[in-house]
């Protein structure tokens, strides 16, 4: 199998074809990446050894896509990640918009052209802020909780978010690109007959991820808490109790080899994943993990909430082990301590993520 992996001096991208690369011998990797992100170089020198094809390309260049030989399938792991993206300065709205939706166009073109099947990772950030935020919730000691005993919508329970949540706006800049993505990408599929599957994904962690307040929160917190940075709880009474499911990106990898090795053509192509509510934990539960693998570190207070926060988010991927018998296998605490043993070990590592 031919396997082209678009962002892959990223983080996730990174991850995937490492793992893909360990559990089919002969499989055939070319990685496409701009390097644009801090520390993206060191993970193209690493690709190199690994015998992955590297190319130096931009998405929104079709002919960056031209000099590729065909594949079989195409991951497209790149995109920018901060759902605060487009709304700061340093990286506009227009940015955004040729990152995150116009390049998929080149990629999709490429697919239809090779007739490769696709799998386009996509966000939670895809479901309505509004809808989120009239969820019912209780306090559980330094968390937020779902409350059972209240009626909930359709497409969420205990277990998280589900596909059948609302996706109305307002969902971000961010997760608007990512929603079009989604549903241009599906159109394309089923107008020139190659298979698209999307992963709707919670927060990916783990060691060598570059880390910001907006992005990559694990791998940032234990980083800037290991080395006395200043941390800060932003919005929601400044307590901390806003909640995040992980899980590592060597688990999605699982996935979406058994989606790329599916001979289904019809059925369900939209799936949520993530940790579940068993990896979920708040940041103030985060902070103490910390206290307790560090020594003491307090973050500040910030009461005033920011536009796009939500107090919960933890994704069911009932519908992936149903269908892939796929289930996450880093357990969360050994994710974190993933992120705290390479933390150690680079003491530089937020300077490199451009912090």
């Amino acid at each position: 199998m031919r396997i082209l992996v678009t962002g892959i001096c990223g983080f996730v991208g990174n991850a995937i074809a490492e793992c893909l690369l360990e559990a089919h011998a002969g499989l055939a990797i070319t990685g496409l990446d701009n390097l644009m992100r801090p520390g993206s170089e060191l993970n193209r020198a690493r690709l190199r050894k690994l015998g992955i094809a590297m190319r130096h390309g931009d998405l929104r260049a079709a002919s960056d896509f031209e000099s590729l030989d065909a594949a079989d399938w195409v991951i497209d792991a790149a995109a920018s990640p901060s759902v605060l993206a487009g709304t700061q300065a340093g990286f506009s709205s227009r940015q955004l918009f040729e990152h995150n939706l116009a390049g998929l166009v080149n990629v999709l073109e490429y697919a239809k052209a090779a007739q490769a099947g696709l799998v386009l990772l996509s966000s939670s950030r895809v479901y309505s802020i509004g809808a989120l935020r009239s969820l019912p919730f209780q306090s559980a000691g330094d968390a937020f909780e779902l409350d059972s005993s209240a009626e909930l919508p359709p497409g969420v329970s205990c277990a998280g978010v589900g596909v059948g949540f609302p996706t109305s706006p307002p969902v971000s800049l961010y997760g608007s690109m990512k929603l079009a993505a989604e549903c241009v990408a599906l159109e394309y599929g089923a107008a020139f007959g190659f298979p698209v599957w999307v992963d709707r994904c919670g927060v990916l962690a783990g060691a060598g991820q570059f880390g910001t307040p907006d992005q990559g929160i694990f791998s940032y917190w234990i980083n800037a808490h290991l080395r006395r940075r200043p941390l800060r709880y932003i919005g929601f009474d400044g307590t901390g109790k806003q909640v995040r499911d992980l899980f590592h990106p060597r688990d999605l990898a699982g996935l979406l080899d058994a989606q790329m090795r599916s001979g289904r053509a019809g059925g369900q192509r939209i799936y949520t994943v993530g940790g579940g509510p068993d990896s979920a934990m708040s940041l103030a539960q985060l902070t103490a993990w910390c206290d307790d693998r560090f020594g003491g570190h307090a973050p500040e207070a910030e009461r005033r909430p920011r536009p796009y926060d939500i107090p919960w988010m933890v994704m069911d991927s009932a519908d992936a082990g149903r269908d892939f018998g796929w289930r996450p296998r880093m357990a969360r605490d050994a994710v974190l301590e993933e992120i705290a043993a390479h933390a150690e070990r680079h003491p530089e590592w937020l300077e490199r993520s451009g912090m």
